[in-house]
């Protein structure tokens, strides 16, 4: 299979490894980007998590709810620059466009940019025209729904991060704590039966090959891998991490003792999974003067 730049790139924005270090990966593995991530791991050259800092698109995002508290809408909203993330007419068509993924129940980007706004363009004549009155592209990246069975809770950090949280029971400052562990501790699931399957079998194929590699005997594998797994679960799951507020409670047990239970949540941090590229002014600047003389 050939190995494509783009190929490349989407391993590397998924892994955090270097651009050589995935093409390797890919060629060892036939082109197969689920293998190429497992490789790559393994060779400790992917990293565990994208951090903050790594994560370089700029943007804003937005929530949006119906006055009964039942329906929500969350939305990514890209711009090239911090600079124009802060600019009123950007952040106008922003919250726009949320209040149109309210309206129109869709989680389909493609689908919302044919939607009409109030004024009667669609939002896509609206981005069209803002980015040629700023100059930058602007895009919305996603959006996601949730529909409540108890109310919904929401959260936003700055501008960069969101979190929406449908709770059952408890009351409107437990709400918002939970909203706020969300968007600070980022669990990937309620608890351990919302894990798929393939993704802790996956998990545990990766301790054990680890726990082996370090020479331990089959018996004591077993219980390690019994211990590492229970670790695993607390650290990906909301009900099994330990409050922010609070990290002597875990998230669950606040939950038992508010008689309140998590129904679903969403989590959206801007530009994950985007790599920006960093640009050199100084460096650029030289290269432009070297070029006049």
């Amino acid at each position: 299979m050939a190995i494509t730049a783009s190929l490349v790139r989407e391993l590397r924005e998924r892994t955090g490894a270097g651009m050589m270090d995935c093409k390797k990966a890919l060629v060892e593995t036939d082109g197969d980007a689920d293998a190429a991530a497992e490789l790559l791991r393994k060779k400790g050259q992917a990293s565990a998590a994208k951090k903050a800092g790594r994560i370089a698109a700029e943007g804003c995002v937005k929530i949006a709810a119906d006055e009964a508290g039942k329906r929500v809408a969350i939305m990514e909203i890209n711009s090239e620059t911090d600079f124009v993330a802060k600019d009123e007419n950007f952040l106008a068509f922003a919250e726009a466009a949320v209040q149109l993924a309210l309206t129109e129940q869709t989680d389909d980007v493609a689908a919302l940019a044919n939607a009409k706004l109030p004024s009667g363009e669609t939002l896509e004549e609206a981005r069209n025209a803002l980015i040629a009155k700023i100059g930058e592209n602007i895009g919305v990246r996603r959006v996601a729904l949730i529909e409540a069975q108890g109310r919904i809770a929401q959260y936003i950090h700055g501008s960069r991060i969101g979190a929406v949280v449908d709770i059952v029971g408890g009351d409107d400052e437990l709400g918002k704590d939970v909203a706020m562990h969300v968007a600070a501790a980022a669990p990937v699931a309620i608890s351990d039966a919302d894990v798929p399957a393939e993704q802790l079998e996956k998990e545990k194929k990766f301790q054990t090959e680890q726990a082996l590699a370090e020479g331990k005997p089959p018996e004591i594998v077993e219980k390690m891998i019994t211990g590492r797994m229970r670790k695993y679960l607390a650290e990906i799951t909301l009900v099994g991490q330990p409050f922010v507020k609070d990290p002597d409670v875990t998230v669950g047990k606040l939950l038992q003792q508010k008689d309140a239970s998590v129904a679903n949540f969403v989590r959206i941090e801007v530009g994950e999974g985007i790599e920006k590229k960093e640009e050199d002014f100084a460096a650029e600047v030289e290269a432009q003067v070297r070029a006049s003389q």
